[in-house]
């Protein structure tokens, strides 16, 4: 009898779908894109960076301090900077760095904002 109720739980949870998780990319704007493009991310502990993207710039903002920032060309991924600041990263990953040191790391996007 116990081997019976064994087997008809691993028969019944072979028959239950796994659902996958939901990944929605969320594309960067071209940098030279005119029509301001907004983009909540989430990074490591917890921490929101909200960049707004347009014409070559992005407004970053963390703990209510935004940065302006330029579009800085680059082989790989993207980059914007000002004198000692800068939003770089690669397909859906980034980082905010001031003075080369880590504000906000591994940023994710997680939704757009207006």
């Amino acid at each position: 009898m116990k081997r019976l109720s064994i087997a008809a739980i691993a028969l019944l949870g072979g028959c239950m779908t796994q659902e996958q998780p939901v990944t929605s990319a969320i594309p960067r704007p071209a940098p030279d894109e005119a029509t301001p493009s907004g983009i909540a991310y989430l990074c490591d502990g917890r921490k929101e960076v909200s960049v707004v993207y347009a014409k070559n710039r992005a407004s970053v903002t963390l703990d209510g301090r935004t940065w302006r920032m330029e579009y800085q060309p680059t082989d790989a991924g993207f980059r914007y900077a000002d004198a000692s600041n800068e939003w770089v990263g690669r397909d859906d990953l980034a980082s905010l760095r001031a003075a080369g040191a880590p504000l906000a790391f591994n940023c994710r996007p997680t939704k757009r904002t207006t």
